[in-house]
């Protein structure tokens, strides 16, 4: 499954996704990584899901049906990948504790730098269907994380910094560049999908169930380990949201810059962009008509 798609493009790409990333940064402050030590229950918990159960969960779905390779991968790199920019949005839709959102997307964000690469390369290895297929492209780790370190945690850390400096222009322009980086991007993936219009209708059958599969399966780790850590129901929407919506933009970046020709992770991965923000947004219009029930009193 080859992928037709210009060279010349990924340099755009690279700056829609760090673009992104420093939209969401602007209104980031050092409290939100504090909230982390401070009230760690709830964010790491997610942390937990995001970075531990679902590659985990993936890879052993994967091997056990034993999906193709191309797209076995493309499960296990989006799984890789730390929380998507808009969770933060569909957390506060949802009625979710957008504090904690907040601080595990800050969190999740910089421990990708790390992790992702960590990850991809550990399972897309134990995986023995996947393994050979990783070998023969020799993937070299520190050119990933050069590449994670330069589209994730510096535009975050220019964004807080720009935002600390000028927190009015931070807060007049968050909702924009919001919105403007959620319309570049799905213009961007509908390219993408448009210029593969043949191999996209030919694959549908086989990605869109994995696709739909998958990300049910992250929401429910979300909401399951949220359950069983007996957080609040604002806090469980949050870590549920955060674990359900991947940062998608960061693993087309990884495979347009390494795996140029492996049409069946761009499907996974592609599809999974447009996906999880109806997933998300879906779940998010549910949450937001059921009323929070009131903590219970503490017995004295």
């Amino acid at each position: 499954m080859t992928v037709q798609f210009d060279p010349a493009s990924l340099v755009l790409l690279n700056a829609i996704l760090a673009f992104m990333m420093f939209g969401v940064s602007l209104n980031l402050k050092p409290e939100d990584f504090r909230r982390v030590l401070t009230i760690p229950r709830a964010p790491v918990a997610g942390l937990v899901a995001q970075f531990l159960l679902l590659p985990a969960a993936t890879c052993l779905f994967t091997a056990a049906f034993r999906i193709d390779a191309q797209l076995a991968l493309g499960m296990i790199l989006v799984a890789s990948c730390p929380g998507g920019s808009f969770s933060n949005i569909m957390t506060w839709l949802g009625k979710g504790s957008v504090a904690v959102s907040v601080s595990m997307t800050a969190v999740s964000s910089l421990a990708a730098t790390v992790m992702t690469p960590l990850n991809f390369a550990f399972y897309g290895w134990l995986n023995p269907h996947t393994r050979s297929y990783l070998q023969d492209i020799a993937l070299p780790p520190e050119n990933l994380l050069m590449l994670v370190l330069l589209v994730l945690a510096l535009p975050l850390l220019l964004g807080m910094m720009t935002g600390g400096r000028f927190p009015r222009l931070a807060v007049r322009s968050e909702k924009p560049l919001r919105l403007i980086s959620l319309l570049v991007f799905l213009a961007f993936v509908a390219i993408a999908f448009l210029n593969n219009v043949d191999l996209f209708l030919e694959k549908f059958h086989t990605f869109f169930w994995l696709v739909v599969g998958h990300n049910l399966l992250a929401l429910a780790l979300g909401f399951g380990i949220a359950k069983l850590m007996r957080l609040s129901v604002p806090d469980q929407r949050a870590v549920t949201m955060e674990v359900g919506i991947q940062n998608s933009g960061l693993g087309l970046v990884i495979l347009f810059t390494f795996f140029p020709d492996a049409g069946g992770m761009m499907l996974i991965t592609a599809f999974w962009g447009v996906w999880h923000l109806i997933s998300g947004l879906t779940l998010s219009q549910i949450w937001a008509r059921r009323p929070i029930p009131e903590p219970a009193p503490q017995q004295s």
